[in-house]
This record gives structure tokens, C-alpha cells and sequence, in this order.
């Protein structure tokens, strides 16, 4: 069985939230985003409560979409990520197209998100995302990026994250300063100060590596 990246996503503080319905849609609309850069294998579904789910092919792609996501999602929204690299087997399809799963894929995602909020508690407040898989080596590398790409996401202000996501979604920095109505060199400046630059960067280092 190939190797897929299975991703459990949650929202954070959901039961202070005034309409969980509505959060509920922005994640959908978000995911729907992400995906038309960077395709799952498995759109994002809802399981229980706060809890989504989806599968990628690869890591690029997984990095790639809990990054724009975490750079687009509305004020007042945020949101975990567990990503598992490992095995996935669909045991039953629902009504409503969601499905019920199982494997290390999912067993490893579930682990990592736990991580991820365990670290939050412990002091590393800017952790939103945390990867485990069969190789040691992988996880280590991919989660010392994670460490600071959500860090550096973290410090990012509204300007700076709407650059690094249309940089991440393909558009040119031409575009991005009609959009911005800034000149080019304030775009280039603002992404290279951001640390935009090099995150996308790493993101494409990890498209070369396959979920085998």
C-alpha cells in the first residue's frame, strides 16, 4: 500500500466561539482554498464536534495547505494540525460523503496533533502544526521546520500573511502589490522581512520528498 499523509485539523478554543456553525464553514471555505494550490488526495471532511479531517499525497502538499490555511484563516479563527505519514484504509463511506478510517496514517496524525496542543500547554504558544511518521530522521526534520514556520507565522502581521499567502498560492509579486497598491520593492522587501520567502522555500525542499 503506498504511503498517504493523513491530517486531523481542529478548531482552537471552539466552545468560547459564538457561532461554531459559522467557524465551521470558514474552515471549509479555507480548506477549499488551499486546495485548489495545493490538491488532496481526500478533501477535508467534518468528523465530531471541532474535528476535521483530509489525506495528501505527498508532504509538499500537506505543508504547503496547513500553511496557507494558517496565513488565511479570519480573525477570531485558529486551528491545530496532526499530520500522520503512514498507512490509510477506509472502512465505511457515510450519507454525507464523509468516511470512517483507520491506520498508521491516522494513528501517527492523531499523535501529533496531541503534540502539538501538549506543546502549546507547555509553553510553546505559537505550535499550530506537528508530523510523526515511521522514520525518526523524517519527523525530526519536518517537525524542526514546523517549529519555525509557525513561529514565524506567528509573528507575521495582516499585510505580511496576505503576501506569504498569495506568494504560497503562485501570484506574482507584480500582482501582489496591485493588490496591495504598494510598489514591488515594498512586496519584495515585506516578503523577504517576513521570513515569507524562506518559508515558501523549505515548503518546496519537502514537494521533492515523496510520503515513502
Amino acid at each position: 500500500m503506498i504511503p498517504t499523509v493523513a491530517l486531523i485539523a481542529d478548531i482552537v478554543g471552539s466552545r468560547n466561539l459564538a457561532d461554531r456553525s459559522q467557524a465551521q464553514d470558514a474552515m471549509r471555505a479555507v480548506f477549499a482554498r488551499a486546495d485548489r494550490r495545493f490538491p488532496t488526495e481526500q478533501p477535508l471532511w467534518a468528523t465530531v464536534g471541532d474535528e476535521f479531517q483530509a489525506r495528501y499525497r505527498d508532504l509538499g502538499s500537506a505543508l504547503g495547505a496547513t500553511a496557507l490555511v494558517h496565513l488565511v484563516l479570519p480573525d477570531g479563527l485558529d486551528c491545530r494540525f496532526g499530520l500522520g505519514v503512514g498507512e490509510a484504509t477506509e472502512i465505511e463511506r457515510g450519507q454525507g460523503g464523509g468516511t470512517i478510517q483507520d491506520g498508521t496514517a491516522w494513528w501517527r496524525a492523531r499523535e501529533a496533533i496531541k503534540t502539538a496542543h501538549d506543546l502549546q500547554d507547555r509553553g510553546q504558544p505559537s505550535v499550530r502544526t506537528w508530523l510523526v511518521a515511521e522514520d525518526p530522521a523524517l519527523t525530526a526534520a519536518v517537525d524542526a521546520f514546523l517549529l519555525q514556520r509557525d513561529h514565524t507565522i506567528a509573528r507575521m502581521k495582516a499585510r505580511e500573511r496576505r503576501l506569504a499567502a498569495g506568494l504560497l498560492e503562485g501570484r506574482t509579486q507584480k500582482e501582489l502589490a496591485q493588490e496591495e497598491r504598494i510598489a514591488q520593492s515594498a512586496v519584495s522587501q515585506t516578503l523577504h522581512r517576513s521570513g515569507a520567502i524562506a518559508l515558501a522555500a523549505g515548503i518546496e525542499l519537502f514537494s521533492e520528498v515523496r510520503s515513502a
